[in-house]
């Protein structure tokens, strides 16, 4: 999974990084909160760390920037602080992580956090695989809408698309349509 660190002290960065990679991850990095927002742009993380107090942009900020970006696939965030008390868990819950750990990061929990959000990520494909799911009726075949609208199917899809339609007979329903070209 690609996972976007971003930490401004150095040696952390480091530390966390080489473990990340270690369990099978593949990390982009930052040192503060300002570049973090340019990194996640640009190369799209499942996954993302960030520190709290980082220069530029904070923790929070950058977390409320992933979450007002409203990707398609959602972006899962722990945040890093040492920072204690509950004030400093509800204001980055308030932002949108999903996530904490305390410094110094413990392998293991870190491990057990990586788990636990590739399972809301992958839970979170199948929803988002779901909700594609078009509802067709078997015999008309015209389309539900969100609006609980039922549409044919080249109106539905030139609606939302910018797909168009030719109008011709598969071979199967040439051989019984009488006076079509193909029977």
């Amino acid at each position: 999974m690609k996972i976007l660190v971003a930490e401004d002290d150095s040696v952390s960065i480091l530390v966390l990084a080489a473990r990340l990679r270690k369990l099978g991850h593949e990390v982009v990095t930052s040192e503060n909160g300002k570049d973090a927002w340019f990194v996640f742009a640009r190369s799209h993380p499942r996954l993302v760390i960030t520190d709290v107090m980082m220069p530029f942009v904070d923790g929070y900020e950058l977390c409320r920037k992933i979450r007002a970006a409203q990707r398609p696939l959602y972006t899962y965030i722990i945040m890093l602080t040492a920072l204690g008390g509950k004030e400093n868990f509800m204001d980055g819950m308030n932002a949108g992580a999903d996530d904490f750990l305390t410094k110094p990061v413990d392998p293991e929990a870190l491990a057990a956090r990586l788990r636990a959000a590739e399972r809301v990520l992958a839970l979170q494909e199948e929803v988002k695989q779901l909700e594609d799911l078009l509802p067709i009726c078997a015999y008309c075949k015209r389309i539900r809408d969100e609006r609980n609208e039922w549409h044919g199917i080249e109106s539905y899809v030139s609606d939302r698309t910018e797909a168009s339609f030719s109008q011709e007979l598969c071979p199967q329903c040439a051989a019984v349509e009488p006076g079509s070209k193909l029977s």
